[in-house]
């Protein structure tokens, strides 16, 4: 199958579910290129709706409104969001029903757990038009890195989706075309199978986490495997580090694309073709930076992210703060798009771990998997003090049980083997270092 083929399904398959996609990303790519000020009476604009909509339905912000002394027309500029306080991770898992819009109905939405980059657990609620939206700030994101709509994308994910359903295999083969590396497992066999997919599959476009591209490069490199150029790397989840970045340009023959998302609101930022920094998703978005008193800072200046989502009606999140730390910039990008710049994302670099056989295990994988197969965990830690002793530093959550703790052995033998002594220790709450961020997986070994 060609791309001009895959092209025509991946257009047919989204005019039959609206057309929602392709005109978001259309949109997308009208909008980076509009005016400062256009672009900020556009933002402002969702906002104001956004806000009136969360008054009067989110029984969660109609009271935050309340307490403030505020209505939402009070809010005359994203400046002026700063009247309001921050929603932290700990209001949502311990609130989350009062989040969501009373004229939504909880049970016909698209639920997601995640575990998340700091390793705590979240319900979260979007409606189909809002996931659907997300789905074109991806493809904008994606064609920044040289997909375009039926181009085939080679996967470097932790538990890849398996396709159950007949509509979802058939989604899968001819609108998805994605092949996967699990990186639950990299090792020299695992990688071994995916070259040898690459070279009959010939992906237009890599995906995945940066560290384990990073790994899959390098295991490319030093085996002197040549394969065919992609048109664009995407690298997300963690931070992309300078030397790895290096590493993954020289094994892939092309530049890297820097992403930063979360599942909470999607796509946040992107870098473009010039790699000065990541363009901040606006349209979608309203991105801050803010000091440990929830004070703006100046740009320039590290500062912990608070993100608007201006997409999701079924569970606003407003001045969210996602435990990230960044720094924001006011310098344009010579690229010539006026969306605005997020210069640095400091922290969410996840240690692998290593396993007795000599394979790498993504900790950002495996923490995310565990928090949402087992019930009852807020946050977990993971130490790695030799490649036969794993300390698991452990917060107990709602739904703890007896069964928590087994079943989470269990999982963890399944990864490192029997022969590995893990050792579980409860504590009250995670440790944080200076940037705010939590280490959620760290490698002695």
């Amino acid at each position: 199958m060609n791309n001009v083929i895959g092209k025509a399904i991946y257009t047919l398959w989204d005019t039959k579910e609206g057309s929602v996609r392709l005109n978001e990303m259309k949109s997308l790519k009208r909008l980076q290129y509009e005016t400062p000020e256009k672009l900020k009476e556009y933002q402002l604009g969702r906002l104001v709706k956004l806000l009136e909509h969360a008054e009067k339905h989110s029984p969660w912000y109609k009271k935050v409104f309340t307490d403030s002394g505020i209505k939402y027309s009070d809010i005359n500029s994203v400046a002026d969001l700063s009247r309001l306080p921050i929603t932290k991770k700990a209001d949502i898992r311990n609130n989350a029903d009062d989040f969501i819009s009373t004229i939504h109905n909880k049970d016909e939405l698209v639920i997601a757990k995640t575990g998340g980059s700091t390793g705590v657990s979240l319900n979260l609620y979007f409606d189909e038009h809002c996931q659907k939206l997300r789905n074109g700030a991806q493809g904008y994101a994606d064609n920044l890195a040289g997909w375009v709509p039926g181009d085939k994308i080679g996967a470097l994910w932790g538990n890849p989706p398996v396709a159950k359903t007949f509509k979802q295999k058939l989604r899968s083969s001819l609108l998805e075309r994605t092949k996967y590396l699990d990186t639950m497992d990299l090792n020299p066999s695992s990688m071994g199978v995916f070259v040898e997919t690459w070279k009959t599959f010939a992906p237009d476009v890599i995906f995945g986490h940066a560290h384990s591209i990073y790994i899959f490069a390098k295991y490319v490199t030093e085996n002197n495997i040549s394969l065919s150029s992609p048109k664009g790397v995407v690298a997300t989840s963690m931070m992309l580090l300078d030397h790895e970045r290096v590493v993954i340009e020289k094994a892939m023959g092309v530049k890297v694309t820097n992403r930063y998302g979360c599942e909470e609101v999607g796509l946040i930022a992107c870098e473009c073709e010039v790699h000065q920094g990541m363009h901040i998703n606006t349209p979608h978005i309203i991105l801050e930076c803010v000091d440990d008193e929830g004070k703006t800072v100046l740009p320039g200046q590290s500062g912990k992210l608070v993100v608007t989502d201006l997409n999701n009606y079924a569970m606003p999140l407003i001045r969210y703060q996602i435990e990230d730390v960044g720094v924001l910039s006011d310098q344009p990008c010579s690229c010539g798009r006026t969306l605005p710049i997020l210069e640095k994302l400091e922290g969410r670099v996840a240690d692998f771990l290593k396993k007795a056989d000599g394979g790498l295990v993504g900790g950002v994988s495996l923490v995310e998997r565990t928090l949402t197969l087992i019930p009852g965990i807020e946050q977990m830690q993971l130490v790695q003090k030799s490649i036969d002793q794993l300390i698991v530093n452990r917060v107990k959550g709602h739904e703890f049980n007896k069964d928590t703790d087994a079943l989470l052995l269990k999982e963890l033998q399944v990864v490192f083997g029997e022969t590995v002594t893990i050792q579980i220790n409860d504590i009250e709450k995670m440790p944080q270092e200076a940037s705010g961020k939590y280490r959620f997986s760290i490698c002695e070994a």
